[in-house]
């Protein structure tokens, strides 16, 4: 990855960091699975893709992805300009960073605490 996708995913991950509640999850397992669903679905949106909504599930992290997508083509108005594969490889950058950085970088002991 060059310096300005770099730069652009720790632009976009600090805007998660800093208004988003969901990255906050108790458990590593309920982080993984949003960061992939809200993440999947803000790529969705970002491309003018259809979203899937046929679960309670899938309609609570649209909610988010919606925000989240939104806040990235106002704050972020280089994303407007990518083409959906340049958006999809800047979502899967993200998502792999978001990861590291909330779950398999954390320190966080109860992540991984079985009896929590």
């Amino acid at each position: 990855m060059n310096e300005l996708s770099k730069d652009r995913v720790e632009q976009l991950l600090d805007c998660i960091m800093k208004n988003c509640l969901w990255q906050f999850h108790s458990r590593a397992w309920d982080r993984r699975r949003q960061n992939e669903e809200i993440l999947k679905k803000t790529a969705q949106l970002l491309c003018g893709e259809e979203v899937d909504l046929s679960t309670p599930h899938d309609r609570c992290y649209h909610v988010d992805a919606y925000w989240l997508a939104e806040a990235y083509r106002k704050d972020y108005p280089w994303i407007n300009a990518m083409s959906k594969d340049e958006i999809k490889a800047l979502i899967k950058a993200l998502h792999e960073r978001l990861d590291f950085v909330t779950i398999d970088g954390s320190l966080n002991e109860e992540l991984t605490d079985q009896k929590y």
